[in-house]
């Protein structure tokens, strides 16, 4: 045999090698690699063509050349628009079972004429020996199919490297060597077939078969270095940007090594440039202080508040789990960020209906009742004093009688506003609505006399402030009764209960008034 051509067919037969290697390892490794099964049967093709050209060119005879042929084309019929299928799975386009009947049809024609030639030659008119090679190469006249055929898997690979192209762009820089090695996977094969097809190879000799051998080697390359067939990157991609949450991806350092496009809208000053830092020197940048939850690796959820740039704030609920790697060793941890914004806005809302009154946005009765009880204790187990102050919007139908309820809608708030005022005066202070035009407001810590003062400074300020509106100045008075914390009135009910005494004798005494329930005297002493 000539020494060239046992060179050429050694080429050929490590390709196939290299080839018969990545069939195995996906085989092998199918559990672990999306598609596996299909990149198993495009390299099974690719060997099978691979290893029956090299079988044609040791060939003697036509005849043996016509049997390899046939095993050729059980491969370079499939293999290219298999490639396509893998290169559409890869970048996530669905695919139907018609759509990979389609593909299929034109390999599955080529193969039935090939087989059939010898009773049509409408794929080849003829085969036969080339008389001026330095060694025994064929050659053959091509009929009407071989154009289609050569058209298609032209095609079919011209397609696969457009729809890999197209999504550069969208790949992560740190995925794109994976991505040019899938691209180099089928632009060197095209290129070759192209060259094949057009007749400008030396002695004709198919140089696709050589060709698989670097790019087999390629694959064999990327699948140690960058992991290439175990995690497919654009596939990920796609879900990963396609996430409504925002995912953050840390190494073993906490420092960021990903994070996808919801990241981006929600904290739009983290960028790219920021990888590789960990995620509280991300966050200074971004906020000016670390970031703001200590975070478990056992999924507890924790809950934090943002304010952008505009000063909207939005709460977001995080949630850390660890990423494993092969050998079930931690490798770094994934950051969920889920925007709860509108969840939170709607607890606060129920929360509003729920704690508060909805004209005066005061505390409601009930709320009211369970928070003072709670200060009346604490008051108490430190010997300190508790006043409960009551009061009632004077005539207040005929307010409503007069002038309409919008007016006395007015007149509450009017009122409301102006005794909110002792919130400055007295820590922890409660309002509340009462009733109707009825009104409650606890003072912790707070003296007699002290009270005393408050309620007057009320009352002085209600009698002093009419309503401005429509109908012209409309002045708004009130009666106050107040009680205080004795052993006599341990309990709120009680506390509540001579405060409501003391206000109806100030309504009694001609309203207006302030009047203090006297728990030593047993009487009501009019201020």
């Amino acid at each position: 045999m000539d020494p060239t051509l046992t060179m050429f067919i050694s080429i050929v037969a490590t390709s196939g090698v290299f080839t018969t290697f990545l069939c195995m390892y996906t085989f092998i490794k199918r559990k672990e690699i999306p598609g596996a099964y299909t990149f198993v049967i495009y390299t099974a093709t690719q060997a099978i063509y691979i290893f029956a050209h090299a079988f044609e060119m040791a060939s003697d005879s036509i005849t043996e050349v016509k049997i390899w042929t046939i095993f050729e084309y059980v491969g370079i019929g499939a293999a290219p628009a298999i490639g396509l299928l893998i290169v559409m799975q890869y970048i996530g386009l669905k695919l139907t079972r018609r759509k990979v009947i389609a593909l299929l049809l034109i390999p599955a024609i080529t193969f039935i004429m090939v087989i059939t030639n010898d009773y049509h030659h409408f794929f080849y008119k003829d085969i036969y020996f080339r008389e001026n090679a330095p060694f025994p190469t064929t050659d053959v006249v091509i009929g009407q199919y071989y154009i289609i055929h050569g058209a298609y898997i032209f095609g079919c690979m011209l397609a696969a490297v457009v729809l890999l192209l197209r999504r550069w762009r969208q790949t992560k820089k740190a995925y794109r060597l994976q991505l040019a090695t899938l691209i180099m996977g089928q632009f060197l094969p095209m290129t070759g077939a192209f060259v094949y097809l057009m007749g400008l190879t030396p002695y004709g000799i198919d140089p696709v078969p050589m060709i698989l051998c670097i790019t087999s080697a390629m694959y064999i390359w990327s699948m140690v270095s960058t992991r290439m067939l175990t995690v497919i990157p654009i596939a990920k991609d796609r879900i990963f940007e396609s996430m409504r949450e925002g995912a953050v991806v840390l190494d073993s350092a906490d420092r960021l090594v990903d994070f996808n496009g919801a990241i981006s809208s929600m904290f739009p000053g983290l960028t790219t440039d920021m990888l590789g830092l960990t995620l509280d020197e991300a966050w200074i940048r971004l906020s000016g202080t670390p970031f703001p939850v200590e975070r478990t690796q056992d999924g507890t959820q924790e809950e934090f508040v943002w304010r952008d740039a505009s000063g909207n704030e939005f709460f977001y609920q995080t949630r850390s789990s660890v990423v494993l790697g092969s050998s079930s060793e931690s490798i770094g941890s994934l950051l969920m960020l889920i925007d709860v914004t509108e969840q939170k806005l709607l607890q606060d809302q129920l929360k509003q209906l729920a704690y508060y009154d909805g004209l005066t946005k005061l505390l409601n009765r009930t709320e009211f009742i369970r928070r003072s009880k709670v200060v009346l204790e604490e008051d108490q187990l430190g010997e300190r004093s508790t006043c409960i102050l009551l009061f009632d919007i004077d005539h207040f139908k005929s307010i409503n009688d007069t002038y309409g309820h919008d007016v006395g809608d007015m007149a509450i708030q009017h009122v409301v506003a102006i005794a909110k005022r002792v919130e400055a005066d007295v820590p922890g202070v409660l309002i509340a609505r009462y009733g109707g035009e009825e009104f409650v407001i606890a003072l912790p810590s707070c003296l007699l006399d002290s009270a005393i003062l408050l309620a007057e400074q009320i009352r002085a300020q209600f009698a002093a402030e009419p309503i401005t509106g429509n109908h012209g100045p409309i002045t708004v008075t009130a009666s106050f009764g107040l009680a205080q914390a004795t052993p006599h009135a341990a309990t709120l009910e009680m506390l509540l209960k001579n405060a409501d005494v003391a206000l109806y004798q100030a309504k009694r005494a001609g309203r207006n008034r302030v009047c203090v329930f006297d728990q030593r005297l047993e009487v009501l002493i009019n201020t």
